[in-house]
Formats: C-alpha cells, structure tokens, sequence
C-alpha cells in the first residue's frame, strides 16, 4: 500500500502524476487528504482523497508514502502531526519516501538527510539540512527518493514505480505513456 498525502495547496502534477503511474503499475494507492475531505491544489483543481490522514493507518502493509510539494500544500503537510509519524514511522522501518519541490525540505528539517544526496525545487536547498545536493532531476539514496518539481514529475513518478514494482514495469510504463528522454 502505498500513501500519497494531499494537502491544501499541493501541486497537482507533482501528486497526480505518480498516483496514475502507480496504479498503472498495478500498486495499491490511496490519497490521504489532509485537512479536509476535499483538498484544493495550488491551481485550484479540488480532488477528494480515498481517505482523511486520520484514519489512514501505519502498519506492516504500507511501503511507501508520497508528499507533493506546492505552496502552501509542503508547509500544510509539515504543520500536520499525522503527516509527520508517518515520516517517522518510514525512517524507522526502512520504508520509501518520496518527495518532490518543496516536499524534501520537511525530511531536511528533521534532520533525516544527512549525509545523502537529495534534490528540491531550485532555492529550497538551504532547506535540505545536510544534504549533498544532486546534480539530476531525481535523487535516490537509501529509502528517499526527491526530485526537482512538476517538470520531473513523470521522472520522479517513474522512478517509484521502479522501485515499489520494478524496473522492468518502469520501463513498460515509460514506453507506454509515450514518453522521451
């Protein structure tokens, strides 16, 4: 199972994008709103998300969770408690976290990008506490994927489909939505 968190203000491709790979790949994904039952990204497209951050529960079947990035959508899912046990609840366990924009700062700010290689959307580097700053659209090290923002957002869904799947479902997914390097 994997969570992808939506909170008011989130960028839509950068959430959207990876919950269509994702399922295409034949993952388990739920949206976990944040806040309220409909959540409105940063260009106003309202989703209502499978689940609310309440009920969604942290436990040996989840595999990875999501944060979009989007303003004020990163700092909403930084100010929730929900949002955050879940960070540490994956740090703890070893399982995937993938960030994008704005998002990697939240893992920056505590403290669990030290000593790795992470990317952001350009001037929120100073926000990655410890981190080496990669020099691609998307970072992998250890358990945290990040990337840049909504222009690496097929990249950075893809590179979850790799890992929650594999590469070879990654591969079918880049050939079949058409896409080029």
């Amino acid at each position: 199972m994997i969570y992808v968190f939506l909170a008011n203000g989130f960028e839509e491709i950068e959430a959207l994008t990876p919950v269509d790979l994702l399922r295409r790949a034949g993952k388990q994904v739920i949206t976990v709103g944040v806040g309220d039952s409909v959540i409105v990204g940063s260009h106003g497209i309202a989703v209502v998300p499978d689940t609310i951050a309440e009920e969604a529960i942290l436990g040996d079947e989840l595999e990875m969770i999501v944060l979009p990035g989007g303003m004020p959508g990163t700092l909403n899912l930084e100010g929730n408690p929900y949002v955050q046990q879940a960070i540490d609840y994956c740090m703890e366990k070893n399982i995937t976290i993938g960030a994008i924009c704005a998002a990697p700062s939240i893992l920056g700010h505590k403290g669990y990008l030290k000593g790795k290689t992470a990317v952001c959307y350009e001037g929120f580097e100073t926000q990655l506490d410890g981190a080496t700053i990669g020099e691609g659209s998307v970072a992998v090290d250890g358990n945290i994927i990040t990337a840049r923002g909504a222009g690496v957002a097929t990249q950075f869904a893809l590179k979850l489909v790799e890992t929650a799947a594999s590469k070879a479902e990654s591969e079918r997914q880049f050939k079949a939505i058409l896409c080029e390097k």
